[in-house]
């Protein structure tokens, strides 16, 4: 695995759209309260051509061009890529990317969440390159546990570790978009099969981005966990599915091979947190379908589309512990 290199206090940050622009509230106000912040931190910030547009199907423009914005940030005097957004159509650009290429070049950091998946998890699996699961570049127009871990990870931090609080209900309006964290959820991870700290390579994403790769041009990821010693330590979260949905991916994904190095799974909150179908809800969802794997799961962990979620280096050697109720990750490069 090629990982970038530690960066500074002061960064060269560029910034692109490889799914939504900041068109709407509250996210262009966020955008442009985080780039004015990131300046006055004596950053240089380069924004891309597609951040505040809307030109595309769901997305900031068409996937050539959003897929053209990507690699020319990527070649240029960027230290980090930030993702502006999430989004929903961000894999209809992967047939204009080109990985080989991108795993020639010397090796740069990309940050995004949720629809990200589509670049951070094939990043790591088809260009051999670590990424960072983590807030969006809009996110950072608030100095909070998941921007300043992520900042952290860049400049080389080797140990994060969960939150006390979570937020259920956001604060957050068109009227009122710099509202702070609305964080009243005590947090309590379910552990299951757990007894000591597991070490393997992170990898993983939103899973509802990770089932429509699978089965693609773009899933080479047997081959990948074939590779690694160490194993395989799954991250996965959910936003838009049920917990019937989440059932049949993960049935998907086992039976597609994917857990075959399968050393633990780190699980989020999903957005149907309280959901029910038919007896099924977010823990059974996910028990029947992997503890037949006979590995360690941690289930609720501060990781998804309810805030604060920790930054994730996908494709990184690691090594996860659970302690006073808290997950804590240490990073071994």
């Amino acid at each position: 695995m090629k990982q970038p290199g530690d960066l500074g206090e002061k960064k060269t940050i560029g910034l692109v759209a490889p799914s939504f622009g900041c068109t709407t509230e509250p996210y262009r106000t966020r955008l442009k309260t985080a780039i004015e912040r990131w300046k006055k931190e004596g950053n240089i910030v380069l924004e891309g051509e597609n951040i505040w547009k809307n030109d595309g199907v769901c997305a900031s423009n068409v996937p050539e061009e959003r897929a053209r914005e990507f690699l020319d940030m990527y070649e240029g005097q960027a230290d980090v890529l930030f993702s502006v957004g999430g989004g929903e159509v961000m894999c209809e650009m992967l047939p204009y990317v080109d990985f080989e290429r991108i795993k020639k070049l010397p090796p740069k950091w990309f940050v995004g969440f949720s629809d990200n998946t589509n670049l951070t998890f094939t990043l790591t699996t088809l260009s051999d390159l670590v990424t960072i699961y983590g807030p969006c570049a809009g996110q950072f127009f608030q100095d909070v546990g998941p921007t300043r871990d992520t900042m952290r990870l860049l400049e080389g931090w080797k140990d994060i570790e969960g939150y006390p609080l979570w937020e259920k209900e956001s604060l957050a309006t068109e009227e009122n978009p710099l509202a702070s964290l609305n964080l009243t959820e005590k947090k309590v991870i379910a552990s299951v099969d757990y007894e000591k700290p597991v070490e393997g390579i992170l990898l993983g994403g939103c899973l509802d981005c990770l089932v429509t790769l699978s089965g693609t041009r773009y899933d080479r990821v047997k081959e990948f966990v074939s590779r690694q010693e160490n194993g395989i330590i799954w991250f996965l979260e959910a936003c838009d599915l049920s917990p019937l949905a989440i059932r049949r991916a993960l049935f998907q994904l086992r039976e597609a091979g994917w857990f075959e190095n399968a050393k633990a799974f780190l699980i989020g909150r999903p957005l149907c947190y309280d959901a029910d179908i038919l007896g099924v809800n977010r823990h059974n969802a996910v028990l029947d379908i992997l503890r037949p794997l006979h590995v360690p799961l941690l289930m609720d962990i501060d990781l998804g589309h309810f805030s604060p979620s920790m930054p994730i280096k996908c494709g990184a050697r690691a090594q996860v512990s659970l302690g006073e109720g808290n997950i804590h990750i240490h990073y071994f490069e």
